[in-house]
């Protein structure tokens, strides 16, 4: 899995170009940090609809939580929370994608 780096927004730089600042999706996923006010850009350039799935890797009451799916339509873009029950041992959201073929992702942090 590669390492998402976070592009923190700053209120003074004005308007970021997400999709600009987006990079390809990982064949075997990405890592990205988690936590108050970080989100996953994705943006879906193929033909198809594909399937982002953050790993959940929490339990409650001994019951596993269910991964959450995404799915981004073709051509669209779309934003994810990277709240911290994606947490895992590493300290950062495992994200896999049904199809990387024409899919860009960035993390982002809003400021405070």
């Amino acid at each position: 899995m590669a390492d998402l780096t976070t592009t923190k927004i700053s209120v003074a730089a004005g308007i970021l170009d997400l999709a600009a600042a987006a990079t390809a999706a990982a064949v075997a996923g990405d890592t990205a940090e988690v936590g108050p006010r970080r989100f996953l850009y994705v943006n879906n350039g193929s033909g198809g609809s594909i399937t982002v799935t953050l790993a959940t890797p929490g339990t409650v009451s001994g019951l596993a939580v269910a991964d959450p799916t995404y799915a981004i339509a073709a051509g669209k873009a779309g934003v994810i929370p990277l709240a911290n029950v994606f947490r895992g041992s590493n300290g950062r959201a495992s994200i896999t994608y049904s199809a990387v073929t024409s899919l860009t992702v960035r993390p982002f942090e809003l400021p405070a």
